[in-house]
């Protein structure tokens, strides 16, 4: 970076203080275990002569228990793209009106915890429901590690509730599916026969707003015709911008494929997406009533908080996500 002409080629220069600041991140921890396990071992000999140090040695030895868990779940997010940012789509599943709610509530929770974690949200796509909530959306989160930290969140949701919709207040189940991909900046980490293998379909935006909304074609679909991979992208100003934007959630929809099929595990990690409702497999159940509970079927973490979960205080379930995937490995 002090190298002469750093700063000739700004795109790349901002690349290699990115990679830096991840470096930086990734090695902070481990420096700093290293230093206060230094200072423990002094602490030691002290108290092995005077014990009016031994309150010292207690403190010292939590601080480092905590610094350590912090570094165990950092290490679980080793993967390269792990430190990027990522994709996700949310769709509504089996439940009616209360399913369209439930993605909404789902696309506000996740958002309200990218508020909270520094990590920058963008809609990319949205269908609105027919009476309330979405039908399906794609966000982005930018951000240090936001693929690795919401990579477990790829699945089958429920929410059991009274239903704001039944006027006999009754119990209704809801589902929707949430599926995470890396944001790749090389459109060479997989193989794509643009002319052949993918169709483009063009059509008018939907949504509030806008100059060009509503009147030019400017949204774009792209579906890759061997695996029937879809992206969409109707956000963008402009029909180039969001062909770009395409292009980058398909080929990461196409590498996670591509890593789930070389990974064995990764299928009883995820979580059975192949129907969303009754029958299929959920990852998390979000119950208001008659209890109010959220409980993670993979690391079993059960937290009595539910409405303060889905505000967005996701931290307790996504660090047992992690530290359960370290120990299935």
């Amino acid at each position: 970076m002090s190298a002469p002409g750093f700063w000739d080629n700004a795109e790349a220069a901002q690349k290699t203080i990115d990679e830096r600041r991840l470096l930086t991140r990734q090695l902070d921890p481990l420096q700093t275990l290293s230093q206060g396990a230094d200072d423990l071992g002094v602490l030691l000999e002290f108290a092995a002569e005077d014990d009016s140090v031994i309150p010292d040695v207690k403190e010292q030895h939590e601080s480092l228990g905590r610094q350590l868990y912090a570094a165990e779940l950092q290490a679980s997010m080793s993967r390269s793209e792990d430190a990027g940012n990522a994709y996700m789509t949310i769709q509504a599943g089996e439940g009616g009106t209360d399913s369209a709610d439930f993605a909404q509530m789902l696309m506000r929770m996740y958002s309200r915890w990218a508020e909270k974690h520094d990590v920058t949200v963008e809609l990319l796509d949205e269908s609105p429901g027919e009476e309330a909530g979405i039908r399906n959306a794609t966000l982005h989160f930018k951000g240090d590690y936001a693929f690795g930290f919401l990579k477990g969140e790829t699945g089958n949701h429920r929410l059991i509730r009274i239903s704001p919709f039944d006027s006999a207040g009754r119990r209704h189940t809801a589902f929707a599916a949430v599926d995470v991909t890396p944001d790749l900046d090389d459109e060479n980490v997989v193989d794509i026969d643009w002319a052949k293998d993918i169709r483009e379909d063009v059509f008018r935006a939907g949504g509030a707003g806008g100059q060009h909304v509503n009147k030019t074609s400017s949204a774009i679909r792209l579906t890759h015709l061997p695996t029937n991979t879809v992206a969409q992208c109707q956000n963008e100003r402009s029909q180039h911008q969001n062909r770009a934007a395409a292009r980058k959630m398909l080929i990461a929809k196409l590498y996670q494929m591509g890593e789930e099929k070389k990974a064995a595990s990764t299928a009883a990690r995820r979580g059975e997406k192949c129907k969303i409702g009754f029958g299929g497999q959920t990852i998390r159940n979000y119950v208001l009533q008659p209890e109010q509970f959220v409980k993670d079927t993979r690391s079993d973490l059960k937290t009595n908080n539910p409405l303060e979960v889905l505000d967005g205080d996701l931290d307790e379930h996504i660090e047992a996500y992690l530290r359960w995937s370290i120990s299935s490995v």
